[in-house]
């Protein structure tokens, strides 16, 4: 490595999972028809196609070919440990983007214009990025999505669900993805080990590299104006224009970024204060209760549920937004009902 790093040995992606990504995935998972999705176009499809079409249309990132690249890949798999490296290629495209596909052979696509925007650390947290899609177990769904969103395959057409269920699947997918990305982004910057780079990051992906023409603090302002409510028809458009997008806006993944290391996890986990694989009872049992849920994943599902539902209330408590005010004045008229009407069963019930 080109300094001296923290190196995660046998991390658990349970260290920078996104409580909401886990959310997100056990909905998922209970989407009617979606398990027959998965089984016809990645069972019969499979990832070969995806390979066959970055070898003959990319360029493999080996020692020989886009040798620096190679060398932030190795160093990404050194810091978080990652016994089997994926494949990397660089495919020609103008937008700035990257992805990592496959299931049994996955393998890792970074757009070039990547390389004409971003420093090598910024790279380097765009492909731990992507390593911890990998870690995490999302590419089974996550492949899918590219499937169904990029290839006019027959075999969609052929699925006796209708094209209205394969759209839904697609939302829900793409629902679950976006939060995935809140996941993976703090992967990115447990393996940059600087919050300003991965920032930054977030700013060239909504401004492009011209970086002299931008104030980060600016950026964040303008986030937070964001964030910071507006009117009830405000909320329902935040709303309207995340659907049909597979990946938040970069301001909302600056904001998620920048409250996770806030509330001090970050620096809890550089100090060595992350989960390890060899501490969970059944190792990769995690990632597995991505694919089905069994009675030996039960207890992660139900883990992760409740993990989600304190964060979500932890961070409805904060939010000024007008929809979400409206959502807690509810919750809040509900509970005190349901409350009211056990006091009183229990009051009469006896009698």
């Amino acid at each position: 490595m080109r300094r001296s790093k923290v190196i995660f040995q046998n991390i658990s992606s349970r260290t920078w999972e996104h409580p909401a990504d886990r959310a997100a995935l056990t909905a998922l998972q209970s989407v009617p028809g979606l398990d027959l999705v998965v089984k016809k176009v990645v069972g019969v499809t499979t990832e070969r196609s995806l390979r066959l079409v970055a070898l003959s249309s990319a360029v493999r990132v080996n020692e020989r070919q886009f040798a620096k690249v190679h060398t932030l890949l190795r160093e990404a798999c050194q810091i978080l440990d990652v016994k089997n490296p994926p494949e990397m290629y660089i495919s020609a495209s103008p937008f700035i983007n990257a992805r990592i596909i496959g299931v049994d052979r996955p393998f890792i696509i970074l757009n070039s214009s990547l390389l004409d925007t971003l420093s090598d650390d910024e790279l380097l947290a765009v492909i731990a990025h992507e390593l911890g899609h990998y870690l995490s177990g999302h590419l089974l769904y996550s492949t899918l999505l590219v499937m169904l969103t990029n290839f006019s395959m027959p075999i969609i057409s052929s699925l006796p669900l209708g094209n209205v269920a394969i759209s839904a699947i697609t939302m829900a997918l793409m629902e679950w993805y976006r939060k995935s990305e809140l996941s993976c982004d703090r992967a990115g910057l447990l393996v940059v080990q600087d919050p300003d780079v991965c920032y930054t990051l977030e700013m060239k992906l909504a401004g492009g590299a011209q970086v002299a023409e931008m104030n980060i603090n600016e950026f964040f302002a303008q986030a937070y104006e964001y964030e910071s409510g507006g009117t009830m028809i405000d909320s329902m458009h935040k709303i309207l224009n995340l659907l049909g997008k597979s990946h938040p806006f970069p301001v909302l993944r600056l904001v998620e970024l920048k409250k996770w290391v806030d509330s001090g996890d970050y620096t809890r986990i550089l100090n060595g204060g992350f989960a390890k694989e060899l501490d969970d009872t059944n190792p990769r049992a995690y990632n597995a209760s991505r694919y089905a849920t069994t009675d030996d994943t039960q207890e992660t599902v139900t883990d992760s549920i409740k993990s989600a539902a304190k964060k979500y209330k932890e961070e409805f408590a904060s939010s000024t937004d007008p929809l979400v005010s409206k959502v807690n004045d509810l919750a809040d008229s509900a509970t005190d009902a349901a409350m009211k009407f056990a006091d009183y069963l229990k009051n009469n019930l006896g009698k």
